[in-house]
């Protein structure tokens, strides 16, 4: 038995110097230097481009002067003035003036026993209706240009009673002044707890058919 445990023991001794040996001569073999790589070979250099060839030059021909003929004044307009009118620029219409009359036609009414009266009253010259005294200043129609056709006058209205024997005469009181329009007696009435009057038109000195003396 020691026979064979020898020999089983020289078996490994061999074993482990045939590993030991393979592994030395491993190491050996990596150990020695790597051999010289050889250093690479140039390369060419790249050969220049050819250089561009320059175009010929151009021949342009010169143009030749143009002859310009010469202006006169007859080809030339002359130029407007800044500030002139054209001969269709109309002048302004100048408003015309209102005709004026000397007589104004004026009728009143007395709303107690609604008794009218159409009379005439010049202008300046004061006209008595029952207890009001009418003065005309003014009297005039429209004028052609005007739109609408109207008669207005300037009147002064002033109310006092007659004058009665051993009484004393009253002072008058004003009771209208201002314009009295034919087309439009309410515009500017007369305002009186009794009376009432307005424009009827105006007129030349003239007797007014069916007019009725003032009293």
């Amino acid at each position: 038995m020691s026979r064979r445990f020898s020999r089983t023991l020289a078996l490994k001794r061999g074993l482990w110097l045939a590993a030991v040996s393979g592994l030395a001569l491993a190491g050996a073999v990596a150990a020695q230097p790597a051999p010289p790589q050889a250093p690479p070979a140039p390369t060419a250099a790249p050969a220049p481009a050819p250089a561009a060839e320059e175009a010929p030059p151009v021949n342009v021909a010169t143009p030749q002067p143009v002859v310009v003929p010469s202006i006169t004044d007859k080809d030339v307009a002359p130029a407007p003035p800044e500030h002139a009118e054209t001969a269709q620029t109309k002048a302004p219409d100048v408003p015309q003036r209102r005709p004026r009359y000397d007589i104004a036609v004026i009728q009143a009414l007395d709303k107690v026993t609604a008794e009218t009266l159409r009379f005439e009253a010049a202008v300046g010259r004061p006209v008595r209706y029952k207890t009001l005294i009418f003065t005309v200043r003014a009297c005039e129609h429209s004028a052609p240009d005007e739109p609408t056709e109207d008669a207005a006058a300037y009147v002064e209205v002033l109310s006092q009673p007659r004058a009665e024997p051993g009484r004393p005469v009253l002072p008058p009181k004003q009771a209208f002044k201002g314009w009295m329009y034919a087309s439009s007696p309410s515009l500017n009435p007369l305002e009186h707890p009794v009376y009432d009057a307005w424009l009827i038109t105006c007129r030349a000195s003239a007797p007014l058919p069916g007019a009725a003396p003032a009293h």
